[in-house]
């Protein structure tokens, strides 16, 4: 039986098939249409209805029910004959009832059981079609997704509270229609091309996706990798090699490259997805396309093929693709212009899903589709429950605290300098993001509370400075070189008599030890000439030291020179900012340079 003949005998609308039991207050499913539906009372088996309940179980419910509150009976599509007797809709069975017993409905009643009707009827098929739906959805989207044991790779948790580290890994495998083209045609394995580490902070306020240079040096580490029931062990690299061979090269799996960003980084991690080519062209058709934007025209006609003038564009397959892979159309055709351009295109896909698709069944299938039939996953979140649930969690961030940002890197030194083409760890700066990401601090919020810290200095100093001013000529200061710059203190002193009138300042020469930062030291009774001074040299409030008794009449101040010393006359400035590395948040449009 077909889907419009099913449930359908005589020609019943499906939604009639549903009818109120007034024992229950319940709609009950009649199944047998032809047994109809005797009227109340009149059953020879005092059965109110011969139906099946919604859930599936046999009505057995007496009918005690009074005459003026019958089921409604069905409705038939087919027009009936002219001759037919009159009968009473209602009664059920189609009977013929006696004028006598006739009853004039009241016209609200009569609506408001239709209503009931419609919807009970209506609601019931919807349910259980959107039952049967789901479950086909559920069952596809199941079966579109590939699942790889990594073994202890991944670090487990029982649930996805706590912060979450997901590795995403863009396979740059040549399979599939067109793909060939981007060279390497014998490449059918891959390798971790494009890679982020996803960081989710444990109250979920803010996340942080870091992108790792296919080309940065780094050691390999052993990996156990299941190759059927049993384990092999894969050797690690000897010595430094390129990070994107921690997957595909010598059968390395997943857990490879899991493990080689956690010996690199110590951050441990809990779930990787991996995608390909395809799933590029495919979720970035089914969203629509996605906005990206150039600052400057790109016109690639040896590899990606892309040509793309100045300014705002939506790709979308071959285009998007050829988009992600570009780098030889850009300045410098590096893999690190090439991240900015990726970053710039996830965090644009990320605001159009939020922004376009999720309020859209259609097109939230569609990505779904998209993004499983392309997607390999670790056993932990291997199936579209655990996917789902996982990007309910990801979804509790807001996109203006979603931070794009590349691992700190350096050119590296073992290459000569015209033919350098890899990287290493900055080994500064990498680390503070490393540890930034391990104690889940959000680089939003760095920046937040850095410039909260600059406002509240700034605050500071003005309310300083709005108190009197000693005249230069009254000032009195004993300046130190605490700098490590030779010759500081002469040239302070120098710039301060010449040109700011400070003639009672004299050099001490150096500090009995190296200084951080700039400090001036002054007693109570020399607040005045502090805020003279201060506002002279650009000092920031931190760097003024007032004491707790009074100085003699002539008694200097102190100023002491530190290593944030930049040149007589030149302001100093607050404190280090945290390392900048090009962060990008998700929710601001950039134009790729």
């Amino acid at each position: 039986m077909d889907a419009h003949s099913r449930g359908r005998a005589d020609e019943i609308d499906p939604a009639d098939q549903w009818v109120l039991n007034p024992q229950t207050g319940n709609y009950e499913l009649r199944l047998d249409h032809s047994a109809g539906q005797s009227p109340v009372g009149g059953s020879p088996s005092g059965v109110a209805g011969s139906g099946v309940t919604g859930s599936g179980t046999r009505s057995a419910s007496r009918s005690t029910a009074p005459a003026e509150a019958p089921v409604p009976g069905q409705r038939r599509r087919r027009p009936a004959e002219p001759d037919a007797p009159e009968t009473e809709r209602g009664t059920g069975g189609g009977g013929r009832v006696p004028p006598q017993r006739r009853r004039k409905r009241k016209q609200g009643a009569s609506k408001k059981k239709k209503v009931l009707l419609w919807t009970g009827g209506t609601m019931a098929f919807v349910l259980v079609g959107g039952a049967v739906g789901a479950y086909a959805i559920y069952s596809k989207l199941n079966g579109n997704i590939g699942v790889v044991d990594v073994g202890d790779a991944a670090v487990q948790t029982e649930s996805m509270d706590g912060p979450l580290n997901i590795l995403v890994i863009g396979n740059d495998v040549r399979t599939g229609e067109g793909n060939e083209s981007y060279g390497n045609k014998d490449n059918v394995t891959g390798h971790a091309d494009t890679t982020f580490l996803i960081h989710i902070a444990e109250d979920r306020t803010n996340a942080t996706a870091m992108s790792i240079p296919r080309d940065l040096k780094i050691e390999i580490p052993e990996c156990p990798t299941k190759v059927g029931e049993t384990t092999k062990v894969i050797p690690g690299s000897v010595g430094k090699t390129k990070f994107n061979e921690s997957f595909g090269v010598d059968g390395r799996d997943p857990g490879c490259t899991m493990r080689t960003i956690t010996q690199m980084s110590g951050l441990p991690i809990n779930h990787f997805m991996m995608v390909d080519f395809n799933a590029v062209k495919k979720l970035s058709t089914a969203v629509g396309g996605v906005k990206v934007c150039l600052a400057k025209p790109i016109h690639d006609k040896n590899y990606s093929k892309l040509n793309l003038p100045a300014g705002e564009h939506r790709v979308q397959g071959e285009q998007a693709l050829a988009f992600l892979r570009n780098r030889h159309g850009l300045g410098n055709e590096s893999d690190l212009d090439r991240i900015k351009q990726q970053q710039q295109f996830l965090a644009s896909m990320m605001r159009q899903l939020k922004e376009d698709t999720l309020d859209s069944p259609t097109k939230l299938y569609d990505v779904a589709t998209a993004a499983t039939e392309s997607l390999t996953v670790d056993k932990g979140i291997g199936s579209a429950a655990k996917l789902t649930t996982l990007a309910k969690e990801i979804a509790k961030v807001d996109l203006k605290n979603i931070t794009f940002l590349t691992v700190p890197v350096i050119d590296n030194p073992d290459e000569p300098p015209t033919r350098r083409a890899t990287v290493v760890l900055d080994p500064v700066k990498a680390p503070q993001v490393f540890s930034m990401i391990e104690n889940d601090v959000s680089f939003t919020e760095v920046k937040k509370k850095e410039a909260d810290a600059k406002k509240a200095k700034a605050k500071a100093q003005a309310k300083l400075l709005e108190g009197p001013k000693a005249p230069a000529a009254e000032v009195r200061v004993d300046v130190y070189n605490g700098s490590g710059i030779q010759g500081a203190a002469q040239a302070t002193i120098n710039w301060l008599q010449n040109e700011q009138g400070v003639l009672r300042s004299t050099n001490k020469s150096n500090a009995p030890e190296k200084a951080a930062k700039t400090n001036l030291s002054y007693a109570p009774n020399q607040a005045d000439q502090a805020r003279a001074l201060a506002a002279m040299m650009g000092l920031p409030a931190t760097a003024l030291k007032q004491g707790t008794t009074d100085a003699a009449e002539r008694e200097p101040m102190t100023l002491v020179l530190g290593a944030d010393f930049k040149g007589a006359g030149v302001p100093m400035t607050g404190p280090t900012k945290a390392p900048d590395v090009g962060q990008v948040e998700a929710d601001k449009k950039v134009c790729a340079q």
